[in-house]
């Protein structure tokens, strides 16, 4: 097919060597696609370097100034062209490629810059003089002194000038900034003993700023998550530290109760480095598939540790997503350490669903001239009153006046009453306790039924006449590759002649199911992320529905040894904090909160 662009000959095309500018521009469209990721780029360098503070400032979005600030090695002043150059880096010395321990590796970040933008160098070692580079569209200036102190600072001026079309793409200043404060939080969370600032100079507004932690891993993690992700996560949040064949999973995972309504609030790190993983996102999903619905995701801060030969960072230059040597070991690990913490929380629920029901209590405004403040009044004002009848009306909480005063040392404390047929108010050492009876029932029952399932083993269904599925060779290889899996889980799979497998057995639990849909949705799971969990959802919903109908219903009237039954049960349960779609089963009030609503604190 003849080509019509001017710029290509219709004669035998020749190739040609393209020049250095035009290297630079195409590499650029790979590592920069937009001011976060120049500022990503100089970030990892700054922290490459060994600062300990790095100061950020942008203006319009990043697209006319940024500006990266570092108190780091520096860069001497016979170096500030060498690193203007492509492919040339101090992090490796190109041995080897599988043991990569810094973030930045490729040498491209800054000739991409020089070659998109006006890039401005400014570097000084503890040992040597100022100087500075400057780069306009990949044209070096010559390197000249300046006076500063030992760090470096690069400054990127009208970013794309050189290749304009790339603005076109770009979003507006605030999408942009938003953008560029995502990166910072990553980064921040990334390196905790570092202290960052991100200043908009348009605005001359400080947007993000963290100080430098101190402490042990775990200590100053959480201090910068509550800096980054607020003290609400950390007070929501559950320590995981779990470790398998010697790849190791660190962090804070949020319970359940303390979803999102978007994937906003997740934070995943590879040795370190921020991803954005596929294979871990689908093990973070997998991990909570049990406790949240589909329209709810969790909050998290997870870090995976392993030998940097065990995973290929150089999958893409924008180093965002990794691959794993053993994906599936990598994902079990996430699915299983998180599930654990998860259960070592108990019944424990979120503190924001208790904090939500505060604000749901509306005190009138004439009710905030309390008693005391008010002059006294005469006793036969009061006269009027029609006292014989002001207690005659049926109350809609029902109380129990027996009960063991023990019990309210227990977490849970002891059932006082029932309210409305549904909801059973518990009295604690220090507040009190309302607990959803059906949710919290049902709960308890779909674990017990999980455990059932678990030690007995799921039982399998002989399909009457075998479904016979016709599939690609490579569908076909890799169905088979997990068939004794699925064997476990009730599902016989058999080869059946060329590109075809027969499906013999189904679990019994699923009854009338759409078999061939299953199987290719099954196969679609694991070409993505190497296992399957399809089946195990399918069974845990028919699970959840059946607790649903046995747990006990609204409007069934309990007596107050039933109550302290089921708060007792509650406490010895994993995940009895939240019902089988994520909403809390209960919520605690301290009598700090119920004195402030009374005004007497």
């Amino acid at each position: 097919m003849l080509s019509n662009d001017p710029n290509i000959s219709q004669a035998q095309p020749v190739i040609r060597q393209l020049n250095e500018t035009a290297i630079n521009q195409i590499a650029a469209g790979e590592v920069v696609e937009r001011p976060a990721s120049a500022i990503k780029e100089l970030v990892e360098n700054a922290i490459d370097s060994g600062a300990t503070r790095i100061d950020v400032d942008y203006a319009d979005g990043g697209k006319s100034f940024i500006r990266c600030t570092d108190n780091g090695c520096g860069i001497s002043a016979d170096e500030l062209p060498l690193a203007m150059m492509r492919h040339a880096t101090s992090k490796i010395d190109g041995s080897n490629l599988l043991n990569i321990q810094s973030f930045g590796f490729r040498g491209e970040a800054l000739p991409s810059l020089g070659a998109v933008g006006k890039l401005v160098i400014m570097s000084r070692c503890s040992q040597s003089d100022g100087a500075e580079l400057e780069v306009d569209g990949g044209k070096l200036s010559p390197v000249r002194p300046v006076a500063m102190q030992p760090g470096t600072r690069v400054t990127l001026s009208d970013l794309f000038y050189a290749t304009p079309a790339r603005l076109k793409f770009l979003r507006s200043d605030r999408a942009e900034s938003k953008a560029i404060a995502d990166i910072m939080r990553r980064l921040a969370i990334a390196e905790p003993s570092i202290a960052f600032c991100l200043r908009d100079m348009a605005t001359e507004r400080i947007v993000l700023r963290f100080q430098a932690e101190q402490g042990n891993m775990f200590d100053a993690l959480r201090s910068r998550l509550g800096q980054v992700m607020g003290s609400a996560f950390v007070e929501n949040s559950i320590v995981v530290d779990a470790e398998r064949e010697e790849i190791r999973l660190t962090g804070f995972a949020g319970l359940p109760t303390y979803s999102r309504g978007a994937a906003v609030s997740q934070f995943l790190f590879v040795n370190g480095r921020p991803v954005r993983d596929k294979l871990l996102l689908g093990g973070l999903r997998g991990a909570y598939s049990d406790f949240l619905s589909r329209d709810r995701h969790p909050a998290v801060a997870l870090f995976v540790e392993c030998d940097p030969t065990r995973v290929d960072v150089n999958v893409h230059p924008a180093k965002a997503e990794v691959r794993f040597r053993e994906p599936a070991l990598v994902r079990g690990l996430l699915v299983s350490g998180v599930r654990h913490a998860l259960a070592e929380a108990g019944h424990r629920s979120s503190s924001t669903v208790s904090d939500a029901a505060l604000g749901k209590f509306e005190v009138p405004a004439e009710s905030r001239s309390y008693q005391m403040d008010r002059p006294s009044r005469v006793v036969g004002q009061f006269e009027s009153l029609d006292t014989k009848n002001m207690f005659d009306v049926e109350p809609s909480a029902r109380t129990e006046v027996v009960y063991k005063a023990e019990s309210q040392s227990l977490p849970l404390g002891a059932a006082r009453a029932q309210l409305h047929e549904n909801y059973i108010l518990s009295q604690t050492e220090n507040g009190l306790v309302i607990v959803d009876a059906h949710a919290a029932h049902e709960r308890i029952i779909y674990e017990k039924m999980k455990s059932q399932l678990k030690s007995s083993g799921i039982k399998s269904q002989a399909l009457l006449i075998p479904e016979v599925i016709t599939l690609s060779d490579s569908e076909t290889a890799l169905i088979l590759e997990k068939s004794e899996i699925l064997m476990e889980l009730g599902l016989t799979v058999e080869p059946f002649g060329q590109g075809a497998v027969s499906i013999q057995t189904i679990p019994a639990i699923l009854g009338q199911v759409d078999v061939k849909k299953l199987v290719l949705d099954i196969i679609d799971e694991l070409a993505e992320s190497g296992v399957t969990e399809i089946l195990t959802s399918q069974i845990e919903a028919i699970l959840s529905r059946v607790a649903c109908h046995g747990s006990v219903r609204t409007g069934r009237r309990m007596q107050a040894d039933e109550m302290n039954a089921l708060l007792r049960e509650m406490e010895a349960t994993p995940h009895s904090g939240q019902c089988n779609h994520g909403r809390p089963t209960y919520v605690s009030l301290a009598m700090t909160d119920i004195a402030k609503l009374f005004g007497r604190i």
